[in-house]
């Protein structure tokens, strides 16, 4: 049974009125100006509620983050942090190829399930708190970071400090089909080789030459040769470049790549394999930067998340669902839920649902939009 003490958190109508607004705007990473607009709609909104605001001002080309508090709470209380991000993938002009609409009950648009939907309802959850006069037992901070997408270089520090203000974390992240959310992650690392040759021109004296393109080809074969899917561990070169002008022997080329790992040990294991890379190329030098971004986490190794799993989970079936989630990490992606989990509990994945993110199709089920809002809002109203 529901207990009829615990808020509703409105129309469905509501919810999307006020998202298809966020939407609109578009934020790309890459676009500090553009997702500063998106900042400034939500630190209005949250604002007209009474919430204390802080704004973070952007560096190294990003955005600036904005802290929401609530009104209520006492000083050094430990609360709840509600943690999204305002940025997505999508370049200005992506809302003409997939423009605001409903359609068989889905709402479409560029970033509306990654994750203007989870952001938005956090904001909905402090809206019906305040509308209701009521208040929570820990104090709430919302807080919207501006380059998650790009593996949160400036959110980091913010969202580590945050999180030791907090006991618990609730990540807004999409959720994931079949009524799941996130327990464990797979950790990420980011890497990029650089290859150096030895230019020539490529009909004169080609003979001299060592090309770097072609030690690059050769090397990413080789690195996506360790993906191993029976140990969980995938490698991928997303972004591969290199060489001058078509009548020149390559002497630069570089990739970028994304290893994804379900433990510490098989993150250093696999760090030592890519910093062991040779060349193959006689000539030509290598060198490899970077590591682990997102460290990995189970909920078998932290009772608190286990808990707060469990109390979720008994929420949700007073909801009438049943409350599942992803207990080795596969398929649950990386999140910047990750940089708070030496901190406090962590639950990841507690957006609407959707599918299509990052792709000119993104889409938001509608049905998920009452379904996960209460459950964020109970579980605020019921976290102590």
């Amino acid at each position: 049974m529901t207990d009829d003490s615990l808020l509703d958190i409105g129309s469905t109508d509501r919810f999307l009125a006020g998202l298809n607004d966020w939407v609109a705007i578009e934020s790309p990473t890459s676009d500090p100006a553009a997702v500063n607009r998106m900042v400034d709609r939500v630190q209005a909104d949250t604002a007209a509620l009474g919430a204390r605001c802080e704004r973070l001002p952007g560096r190294d080309g990003r955005g600036d983050h904005l802290i929401v508090r609530s009104p209520w709470g006492e000083a050094g209380q430990k609360g709840v942090l509600c943690l999204s991000h305002l940025d997505t993938v999508h370049p200005i002009g992506m809302l003409e190829r997939n423009p605001i609409r409903t359609e068989g009950g889905r709402a479409f648009g560029p970033g509306i399930n990654d994750m203007k939907a989870g952001g938005h309802a956090a904001f909905a959850s402090l809206r019906a708190l305040v509308e209701a006069g009521r208040t929570t037992p820990l104090p709430l901070t919302l807080l919207y970071v501006s380059d998650e997408e790009t593996g949160s270089t400036t959110a980091r520090a913010v969202i580590e400090a945050e999180a030791r203000k907090n006991k618990y974390a609730l990540v807004l992240e999409p959720g994931r089909g079949g009524g799941r959310v996130v327990t464990s992650r797979k950790g990420v690392a980011m890497y990029r080789l650089v290859v150096h040759g030895r230019p020539a021109h490529a009909g004169g004296a080609h003979a001299e030459g060592r090309s770097a393109l072609r030690e690059l080809a050769q090397q990413i074969v080789a690195i996506e040769a360790m993906t191993d899917y029976a140990r969980g561990v995938t490698l991928n070169v997303g972004r591969a470049e290199g060489g001058s002008a078509g009548n020149v022997v390559p002497e630069h080329a570089w990739c970028s790549i994304d290893l994804r790992v379900p433990s510490q040990e098989t993150a250093d294991e696999f760090d030592a394999r890519l910093s062991a890379l040779a060349p193959v190329t006689p000539d030509v030098t290598l060198a490899v930067t970077g590591g682990l971004n997102r460290a990995p986490y189970r909920k078998a190794d932290r009772p608190d998340i286990a808990a707060l799993f469990e109390q979720a989970r008994q929420l949700a079936a007073g909801l009438g669902w049943a409350l599942e989630d992803l207990p080795s990490g596969e398929k649950s992606g990386g999140s910047d839920g990750q940089f708070c989990v030496p901190y406090c509990a962590v639950l990841d994945g507690l957006g609407p649902y959707g599918g299509g993110s990052h792709t000119a199709e993104e889409w938001l089920d509608l049905e998920t939009i009452p379904v996960r809002g209460n459950l964020l809002l109970h579980l605020l109203q019921s976290l102590a």
